[in-house]
């Protein structure tokens, strides 16, 4: 994957510093392991005028691990004392190679260290490098893609076997748990975020955090969860009923938030609008009376992190591309009742090739468990 990252890093080198004066200093730990690779804690990755890159980490691997300024392929990693921010030996590298500028990540920096890096090279002109990486980051090749695609697998195992266990009388926190081992007994090298799994009047609340609340008997029970596999994570949300058949309000309920989830998904093509798609959803539930309880947005992109560019909301701006993989996520809750919330990860894809692909399959039929 060496040659991969160095033809990254080379893309961005010609879009942010086309005549190659300016170097690039890459702080926020996504933007460095998408052009490194990897992203050790405290680390910077410069992105040198000249074509010479390094990345630069206080983080001193165990015996055995990278030797100090090892090689990684085409790019050389410098190990710092714990007392050097990476960041600022990465400008002060760059003014010491003869940079005209240094373009760096100021939404990720505090205003404090951004003044600790003008000051390490008072000489040198500081720049904002914008989300140039971001953006470079949005459509994935098919590398990256098949990563989320095993993402995906791990956690639709992961909850099968959850659905196939004895839930009533466990607690949500519980419940939580059980599912990020199984991510990790399936190979994630960890939950892709904080799993959340909400039953009775919790179910169908974005966000939930697992409390001690127990499973009872007729819940609505939702649950959330995504696998991180080398860096890229997924995200599924499903809906179920425990230990009986579910009532009216639940069959109608589900149905509307299915109808929604799956307008939205067919609605996904190149060219797009971002809010044309949230449209397709929030409209069939406004007209539902559930406008209100839909959150901000229907989806958001996925990748090296969850809530990546693209938003799929009424406000977001843009049209969406091809490989570019994205959440489907509507959800209602009805306080003091609980509520539905289905979500997919899928990439976008042209009709002729079949239309936008599903990575998360477990079943959507509303089951009772």
């Amino acid at each position: 994957m060496s040659d991969v990252h160095a033809a990254r890093r080379a893309r961005l080198r010609a879009r942010c510093s086309p005549a190659g004066s300016t170097a690039l200093v890459i702080t926020r730990p996504a933007n460095v392991r998408y052009l490194a690779g990897q992203a050790p804690p405290d680390s910077a990755l410069l992105v040198g005028h000249t074509g010479e890159d390094l990345l630069l980490s206080r983080w001193h691997p165990a015996p055995g691990g990278a030797p100090p300024d090892g090689e990684e392929g085409a790019l050389r990693t410098v190990l710092l004392d714990g007392d050097t921010d990476p960041a600022v030996a990465a400008v002060s590298r760059a003014a010491a190679a003869g940079a005209a500028a240094a373009a760096v990540e100021e939404h990720h920096l505090t205003v404090a260290r951004h003044r600790a890096l003008a000051a390490a090279a008072p000489d040198l002109p500081l720049t904002d490098l914008g989300r140039a990486v971001e953006e470079q980051r949005l459509v994935k090749d098919e590398d990256e893609i098949a990563t989320l695609r095993a993402a995906a697998e791990i956690t639709d195992r992961a909850l099968g076997e959850l659905l196939e266990s004895i839930l009533v009388g466990r607690t949500e926190r519980h419940l939580a748990l059980e599912l990020e081992r199984r991510l990790i007994d399936h190979g994630a090298d960890g939950p892709a975020f904080p799993t959340s799994v909400a039953t009775g009047s919790h179910s169908g609340l974005a966000g939930h955090r697992p409390t001690d609340r127990r499973v009872e008997e007729g819940d609505f029970l939702t649950v959330r969860l995504g696998a991180r596999f080398r860096g890229y994570r997924c995200q599924i949300g499903r809906t179920f009923v425990v230990g009986t058949s579910p009532a009216d309000w639940q069959i109608e309920l589900y149905d509307l938030v299915f109808a929604a989830q799956r307008a939205a998904r067919e609605a996904l093509r190149p060219g797009a609008e971002c809010r044309e798609v949230d449209a397709a959803a929030r409209d069939l539930l406004a007209a539902a009376g559930h406008g209100a309880a839909l959150g901000p947005v229907t989806g958001r992109g996925v990748g090296l992190e969850i809530g990546e560019d693209p938003r799929l909301s009424p406000a977001a701006m843009g049209r969406l591309n091809a490989c570019v993989p994205v959440t489907v996520e509507p959800g209602v809750h009805l306080p003091g009742r609980g509520g539905v919330r289905i979500d997919d990860t899928l990439v976008v894809r042209p009709p002729a090739d079949g239309g936008p692909e599903l990575l998360t399959i477990t079943t959507k039929e509303l089951l009772a468990l």
